[in-house]
C-alpha cells in the first residue's frame, strides 16, 4: 500500500489531499476460499435493499440453511422456505443458480484466485443475478485485487466528479478513460472516490477545476 500511494500521489495533488484527509486505505485480506460462496450469496441477498432490512433477511437465511453455508445445504433447502426468509422469488432463483453452478464445478470458486480479473468476471456473470458490478465488488473485496475500476458504481462516479472534476459526475465511458492513468492501482483510487462522497460538497484542498485530472 505504501508503494501504491507513493506512486499514485506523486503527481496528483487531489489524490494526495484525499490520502491526507482519510489516511491510508486499510489493507484488506482476501476472503478464505471456504467463505467465497457465502460472500456471493450474501451479495445477491443484499441487492436493492437497505442495510438493516438486508441484514435481517440474510440472518434468517443463514439460520434456515445452517452452517457451514454450502451449495449442498442451499440446494437441500426448499425454495418456499427461502422465500419465507424474506427473499424475493428472483433472489431465491439466483441463490439456487449460484449453488448449482458451484456444486457442478462450473464456477470453481476455489480456483478463482488463480484466474485473471476478466476470467473471474466472465465466470461470475454466468450466474443469474450476478452482473459485472457484483463481480467487480467480489474481485475487490473477496479476492483483494488491486486494479479493479468499477465505472458503473455511482459512488465512484460521484466521488471522482467531486474530487477531480469540480462536481461534474462523469459517465462510465469517460470515467474508464480517466482511470487509465491509475493502473495498476485503480481499486485504491476507487476506495478514495467512495471517501470523497462522504466529504462536504464544495472545493476541498488540492481540488482541481480542470475537466480532467492533471490536465490529461
Amino acid at each position: 500500500m505504501s508503494e501504491a500511494l507513493a506512486r499514485l500521489t506523486a503527481d496528483d495533488p487531489v489524490l494526495a489531499g484525499l490520502v491526507g484527509r482519510h489516511g491510508a486505505m486499510p489493507r484488506r485480506r482476501a476472503v478464505p476460499v471456504a467463505d467465497r460462496f457465502e460472500v456471493l450469496a450474501r451479495a445477491i441477498a443484499h441487492q436493492q435493499l437497505s442495510g438493516r432490512a438486508a441484514g435481517t433477511i440474510w440472518g434468517r437465511v443463514l439460520e434456515r440453511v445452517g452452517a457451514p453455508f454450502t451449495p449442498a445445504r442451499v440446494l437441500s433447502t426448499p425454495t418456499d422456505e427461502l422465500r419465507r426468509c424474506g427473499l424475493s422469488s428472483g433472489k431465491v432463483a439466483s441463490l439456487v443458480d449460484l449453488a448449482r453452478h458451484e456444486a457442478d464445478g462450473a464456477l470453481g470458486l476455489a480456483r478463482m484466485g488463480r484466474l485473471d480479473d476478466d476470467e473471474v468476471i466472465e465466470r461470475l456473470v454466468r450466474v443469474r443475478g450476478i452482473g459485472p458490478w457484483t463481480a467487480q465488488m467480489f474481485l475487490m473485496g473477496a479476492l483483494d485485487r488491486p486494479d479493479v475500476w468499477p465505472v458503473t458504481d455511482l459512488g465512484v462516479r460521484v466521488g471522482f466528479g467531486r474530487a477531480w472534476l469540480a462536481g461534474d459526475t462523469p459517465a462510465p465511458d469517460r470515467l474508464a478513460t480517466l482511470g487509465e492513468r491509475y493502473r495498476p492501482w485503480r481499486s485504491v483510487v476507487a476506495w478514495y472516490c467512495w471517501r470523497a462522497t462522504e466529504e462536504p460538497v464544495g472545493p476541498t484542498p488540492g481540488q482541481r477545476s480542470t475537466a480532467t485530472p492533471s490536465g490529461k
